[in-house]
């Protein structure tokens, strides 16, 4: 039974300096593939004044209809009312998203306006007998619930960033675009008059390749500095695990895990992470995951492609003095 009746499938695409984010690029991949199998168009929704890059990588994607409004704010409400005007003028069967911190939030505002439920963080979307089902995880990652959409109306998810991989880029695939204009809202509870950005926040965990993240384990934030220099001399970024960041070593934007960034890198380097449920469910989607513990039965090794177990303080320094002599000898 076809879930869609015949109508389009929706993605709002957060972008980040005018490119679609790794989350919306994952989103598109899932959905390219529910719409191929239910012969829809895939709609692709765009807000910015300066689309053409996400545009044209939208269409690269698989993205058949780009729609695109040209509004610039951040602010949660604004961008949640645009993307419920949409969703009601094109009718999509299903409109999804990325599980961002924004998205979240942006995914609420829209299920409100749009008076429909929202299933958030689903990491895998399936058509069944009984309905469009949607599996998410509960209770902290520990279990994963399925939840079944019968409904006619519009169904709505926000999907966990990992979950699907990108689809590769298809140069020779075009879309068709549709600009559109929404009336300016009035009455904000919400109204934006200054960003300030906190340090660290140009760290983007969420798209590296490389993250090398440090534990209560380390010791002390003198001890962290190992994790920094790891980091750096692999190309790659520094995160924590909450414990770090209430310690205040890193900035609480680095942390990694269920409550910070889900991070889906190509290389995951844990040193003195025990691998709290928690933290787990935040690295799950990472290509490799190194783990350093002097403790052999500490969690992170249950998930780990490679576990060292050994005292990160002699561990990395030795890693550190191994990866720049390869660099050297290169």
């Amino acid at each position: 039974m076809s879930f869609t009746n015949g109508k389009d499938i929706m993605v709002f695409v957060e972008t980040n300096e005018n490119e679609p984010v790794k989350a919306a690029l994952e989103v598109i991949a899932k959905a390219s593939e529910l719409a191929k199998a239910e012969s829809v168009n895939l709609v692709g929704l765009l807000l910015g004044s300066n689309t053409d890059e996400a545009a044209k990588i939208c269409a690269a994607s698989g993205v058949n209809k780009i729609v695109i409004v040209e509004e610039d704010s951040e602010n949660v409400e604004v961008i949640g009312n645009i993307v419920a005007e949409m969703a009601k003028k094109y009718d999509p069967s299903l409109l999804l998203m990325g599980s961002t911190l924004a998205g979240k939030d942006i995914a609420a505002e829209v299920a409100k306006k749009c008076e429909t439920a929202c299933v958030t963080d689903v990491i895998n979307i399936a058509e069944g007998e009984e309905g469009l089902t949607f599996t998410a995880p509960v209770y902290g990652g520990t279990l994963l619930n399925d939840v079944v959409i019968t409904n006619d109306s519009l169904k709505m998810a926000s999907v966990r960033p990992g979950s699907f991989k990108k689809n590769e880029l298809d140069e020779s695939l075009s879309a068709e675009i549709v600009k559109e204009e929404v009336e300016e809202i009035k009455d904000l509870k919400t109204i934006i008059k200054e960003t300030i950005a906190e340090v660290g926040e140009s760290v983007n965990l969420e798209e590296a390749e490389i993250v090398v993240v440090g534990g209560r384990g380390m010791g002390s934030k003198e001890n962290f500095e190992l994790i920094h220099e790891l980091a750096k001399v692999c190309g790659g970024v520094v995160g924590g695990t909450r414990p770090v960041t209430e310690e205040d070593w890193i900035s609480r934007s680095q942390q990694v895990g269920q409550s910070g960034k889900i991070i889906t890198p190509k290389l995951y380097i844990g040193a003195g992470v025990s691998g709290a449920i928690q933290h787990l469910s935040g690295i799950s989607g990472s290509d490799y995951i190194v783990a350093i513990n002097k403790d052999e039965d500490a969690p992170i090794f249950e998930i780990a492609d490679v576990g060292i177990v050994g005292d990160a303080m002699k561990v990395l320094p030795l890693m550190i003095e191994a990866i720049k002599k390869i660099k050297e000898e290169n």
